[in-house]
């Protein structure tokens, strides 16, 4: 069911399904909430203890009233949860999340799965046509646009009606708003890349936005013995498109260092 947990300046909604062993921490995109994970988080919970949670301003976490950064909040859950050393599984801003996590603390983290991440510190993986146009469908007030540039720009390897992407953009697009101000940028991380040691996969979507395509081909060439998996049919969700070899790739990681 979860609970909220606090986290400097607000709280944040969090759950652990419980049990023994290494946790798997599971951290959502900014095109979703913790509910992008539903795909894969009952055959996950079946083997291992499953933490996930929604960050300020996405599904059911308070919208921010203080400054904050990703990493920040990530070491509040997992002290909050009592782990001391864990599996991070990361799609997009989660990814980012969870490299920041694991040069912040490596001893804590003791593998990754990078799904489609983003990483700080990446020159161009911003857009600044596709801000514009995100900034003037706001100021219009027009969702369904957002929706369908979202859908357009990230969702590429959906069939229409791609509704499952839908309800999660839907959802997560007013936290792109909520969240700014508050958010602070977590420092560069993508010059210390090379200082990871650990086990690390990377899902790259084919389809997904090219700049994304980019950052991560950069990201896994960076990783010391990055294992890179490219998906022809993926785009920006591949929990939705590839659940199964999201399975995988968790299972693989965490065979290392259970």
């Amino acid at each position: 069911m979860g609970h909220m947990v606090q986290v400097k300046g607000g709280e944040i909604w969090a759950d652990d399904s419980g049990g023994d062993g290494l946790p798997v921490v599971l951290l959502h995109p900014g095109v979703g909430d913790a509910r992008v994970w539903d795909p894969v988080v009952p055959d996950l919970v079946e083997l291992h203890r499953v933490i996930r949670y929604d960050a300020r301003g996405f599904g059911r976490s308070p919208n921010p009233t203080a400054s904050y950064t990703q990493a920040e909040d990530l070491r509040a859950v997992l002290d909050h949860f009592d782990v001391r050393r864990a599996v991070l599984v990361g799609t997009s801003m989660g990814g980012a999340t969870a490299v920041n996590g694991a040069l912040n603390e490596p001893g804590r983290v003791a593998g990754l799965v990078l799904l489609v991440p983003g990483v700080t510190g990446y020159p161009d993986l911003e857009s600044p046509e596709l801000t514009a146009q995100i900034g003037e469908l706001a100021q219009a007030g027009d969702m369904d646009g957002l929706v369908e540039l979202s859908l357009r720009t990230w969702g590429a390897a959906g069939t229409p009606p791609d509704t499952e992407a839908e309800t999660l953009l839907r959802g997560a697009i007013p936290a792109w708003f909520t969240t700014y101000g508050h958010q602070a940028e977590d420092p560069p991380a993508f010059p210390r890349l090379g200082e990871l040691s650990l086990p690390c996969s990377l899902l790259l979507g084919e389809k997904d936005y090219p700049r994304t395509v980019s950052c991560n081909e950069a990201m896994a060439a960076a990783i010391p013995g990055c294992r890179l998996v490219r998906l022809p049919d993926c785009d920006h969700f591949p929990t939705l498109r590839a659940p199964g070899t999201v399975q995988e790739l968790v299972s693989e990681v965490y065979t290392q260092v259970a």
